[in-house]
């Protein structure tokens, strides 16, 4: 008997800005779903607007895993986890410790290929950049969404996390933004 799928089954337990107070929760497995086709649609923009030949099922893929040690961390709030580079290097073993303790639950011949969603392959590279700002930029929508609720309480993530991402040289995520990140703030009738 293997647990490592009943694990991640787990992911809709771990909550996500718990220092903050929030009008919706959030927890870990919506945020990877959103990630997931955040990175997607980033891939299949760079491949259909930049001349890219990027796999953008695997984008979706990464991203679907990218924050699935959390079900054992929790998730570290940023302003901690990047607060200073002995704590991100500490945070980052014990993500390496979670990612090894959730692929030993899975069968040998499956370890494999579920080992380069954890630890980054050269060739994915380039995806892992596109997961990295989908990932803030599920962020920002969280923001977004939370401002329009009236919590003034996401009003300073939503401009350092804006700001991030124009630091940020992609032009899937530029070209995202730019063609599809307004309506995130419209009601239902008004899109």
């Amino acid at each position: 008997m293997y647990s490592y799928f009943a694990m991640m089954s787990r992911m809709k337990y771990i909550d996500r800005w718990a220092l903050m107070r929030n009008s919706m929760p959030e927890n870990i497995s919506e945020h990877s779903l959103e990630v997931a086709m955040l990175a997607h649609a980033m891939a299949v923009l760079g491949n259909r607007r930049f001349g890219k030949q990027l796999d953008a099922s695997r984008a979706a893929l990464l991203g679907m895993y990218h924050d699935t040690t959390e079900i054992l961390t929790g998730d570290m709030p940023t302003p901690v986890k990047y607060n200073d580079s002995a704590i991100r290097s500490a945070y980052r073993r014990l993500e390496d410790q979670a990612a090894d303790s959730l692929l030993a639950r899975l069968p040998e011949d499956l370890r494999e290929e579920f080992t380069s969603l954890y630890y980054p392959r050269e060739e994915d590279e380039y995806l892992w950049k596109l997961v990295k700002a989908a990932d803030k930029l599920s962020a920002l929508i969280k923001c977004m969404e939370e401002g329009k609720a009236g919590n003034r309480e996401f009003i300073k993530a939503e401009q350092s996390t804006r700001e991030k991402l124009e630091e940020m040289d992609l032009p899937e995520l530029k070209a995202f933004m730019k063609d599809f990140l307004a309506p995130y703030g419209r009601t239902l009738d008004e899109m």
